[in-house]
Parts: structure tokens; sequence; C-alpha cells
């Protein structure tokens, strides 16, 4: 018998792709602390708070596989996380405009015994934005919820000119790389891997 999996987060996103590759799963919100250090890398941070998810809900359902994910984005290693306003996502777009960042998404999956995690990282080319531009996708209100200000799969992507690596990874779970994770606990989708 499969083992119960559970997603320890409460994006929509996550739930879509995991939902569309084929998972049976619940899922249950951690509560944990999500400040990092300044000090930490894109990489370590992302990668620091998928465990924090995973162990904390872990804990309170021994036996379960549970898979903690957080994803940022990063620009010249600075990370901008979700805008606090309207101002703060007009900034982070107008940042971006015209440049290259990175989406870091850090997975965590444990069964309270093994834990395994890693990190995946897509680099995503903006057109040059008009400040219009930017003022109507503001006004959209897709930006507020969204690292970095902006969501690829929704009104977003006509603001991306390239992307370079795991498209999945941009929309806030590296679904590939997480399946093989997944699988090595004993939990499948539709297709094994």
């Amino acid at each position: 018998m499969a083992p119960r999996f559970i997603l320890a987060s409460q994006s929509p996103r996550r739930k879509e792709l995991l939902t569309r590759a084929g998972y049976a799963f619940d899922i249950i919100v951690s509560e944990v602390d999500e400040n990092i250090p300044n000090s930490l890398s894109p990489q370590d941070a992302v990668l620091l708070l998928a465990r924090r998810k995973a162990e904390a809900v872990s804990a309170q359902y021994p036996g379960a596989v549970v898979l903690g994910c957080d994803t940022v984005v990063a620009l010249d290693g600075r990370i901008l996380g979700k805008p606090a306003d309207a101002a703060e996502a007009k900034a982070m777009l107008l940042s971006l405009s015209g440049n290259t960042h990175t989406v870091y998404s850090g997975v965590c999956v444990t069964n309270g015994t093994e834990t395994t995690g890693f990190f995946t990282a897509t680099d995503v080319t903006f057109y040059p934005l008009a400040e219009a531009t930017v003022d109507s996708y503001v006004a959209t209100g897709e930006p507020m919820d969204k690292a970095g200000a902006y969501g690829i799969q929704g009104l977003g992507c006509v603001l991306v000119e390239r992307i370079r690596g795991d498209y999945s990874n941009v929309v806030g779970l590296p679904l590939a790389e997480s399946a093989r994770a997944l699988a090595s606990f004993g939990v499948k989708g539709a297709i094994n891997v």
C-alpha cells in the first residue's frame, strides 16, 4: 500500500501541478517561520524553508510522506519575495524589466525517518517593460501573492521573453525532479518515473 502523501503548501499552483501529474495527496499547511537570514544565498534559503515546512508537517503525521517547497526570485543574487503592496510590486517588476533573473525552488521530501532535498534554478528573461505595462499588470492584482511580483502561468506570461530551464520550477514546483524524489519514497503519480 502506498504511503499517505501530504503537500505542506497552500500554493494553488503546486496543488495544480501535482494534480495534473496524477498524484493523490492531502494539503496541510505548515505554520513555520518563513524569515531567513540575509546572509543565506537564494539556494540555501529555499532549501532551508522547504525543509522547515516538510519537517513541521511530518512531525504531526508520522509515516506520511511530506513534500515541502519554497520558491524565490533572485536578481543579481538579491532575493525578491512577495511584494508587500502595489508600489513594491511595481518596483520589483521595473527592476526585472529587460533583465535576466533566476527562479530558485527548494524541495524537501521526508517520511520522518529519511529526508531528501534539492533545489532547481531556472533563468527567466523579461522583455523591456514600459511603465504603463507594469502599471496595467499591477492593477490586475496578480503580482501580489507571487515571488518577484509575477506569475508566468497567468497574465505575467506576456512579460517573459524566454526561459532557460524547468518551466514548472518557475510556476512553483520543479515537477519532474520532485516526481523522482517522491518515487524514492513509494509515492507515484500517473506515470512511473
